[in-house]
């Protein structure tokens, strides 16, 4: 099954341009190591960002520290630099309409309106992405609640892209494995629009998401091309499977590299 990047339908959906201080929301081949999670309970925690929003600096900080703080826990940051902010004078290097396009699927399911900064947990909750408080609630939650749908992630880097083998148990009726290729850090110096002048610092920036339909075996190898700049310390690879209906995300899991400079 070829491996698609993900379009999604934003027809119908107005943009409504919010920031949250106005919310009243607080050829060689090298293996990638496999991690697996299953039955434990874990968290996605998908934050939608901008550098050209004032009010997201704080909300990067709150999501690098979750990502400092989760150790070894099943907790799977994803932050998505949208491009509707770009209008106002500075281009974040980062954004990708895709994942404005993914935000306004969201919309669908929560209040109706687009924001930043805003963090949504599991495909179920959703808060302004500064109230630490409340997300690191919910993530304890999420990590409380039992699953049923595992997923197994492990691959083969060769040059200029991956394979990936994915398995899955439980049911997947409606759901698509998503990819994400993420950053785990950059530093940007912003020289115009609500930010101006500052030195902002990211963490888990996705870089590249793909999506692929779920067979009726539920697993399956899918090649995944490398974005410029990627080595093999500063990115990760995170899967995810989501129910394409109600948005939720039934499993996860993370696979690291192995060091290799010749598989690059």
């Amino acid at each position: 099954m070829k491996l698609l990047q993900i379009t999604l339908t934003v027809a119908g959906i107005t943009l409504i341009l919010i920031t949250a201080a106005f919310i009243n929301k607080s050829t060689s081949s090298k293996t990638l190591i496999q991690r697996t999670n299953s039955g434990n309970g874990f968290a996605v925690v998908e934050l939608f960002t901008s550098e050209g929003c004032s009010s997201c600096p704080p909300a990067d900080a709150v999501l690098a520290r979750i990502q400092q703080e989760a150790g070894n826990k099943p907790v799977y940051v994803l932050a998505y630099h949208v491009d509707y902010w770009n209008r106002l004078g500075w281009k974040d290097q980062f954004s990708n309409p895709q994942y404005s396009k993914r935000q306004y699927q969201y919309s669908r399911q929560f209040t109706g309106q687009v924001y930043t900064p805003q963090v949504i947990i599991n495909g179920k909750s959703e808060f302004v992405g500064s109230d630490e408080s409340a997300i690191n609630s919910a993530v304890t939650d999420a990590l409380n609640t039992p699953v049923s749908v595992s997923l197994k992630l492990q691959g083969r880097l060769r040059a200029g892209g991956i394979d990936l083998d994915y398995q899955l148990t439980g049911n997947t009726v409606n759901s698509q494995l998503l990819i994400a290729l993420v950053q785990k850090h950059a530093v940007s110096n912003v020289k115009a629009g609500e930010n101006e002048g500052r030195t902002l610092s990211h963490a888990q920036i996705v870089r590249q998401l793909y999506a692929t339909d779920l067979p009726p075996a539920n697993q399956g190898t899918e090649y995944v091309h490398l974005p410029n700049g990627f080595n093999i310390k500063d990115w990760e690879v995170i899967g995810i499977v989501q129910n394409m209906n109600t948005g939720v995300i039934t499993a996860a899991a993370r696979a690291l590299l192995s060091a290799g400079p010749s598989a690059l």
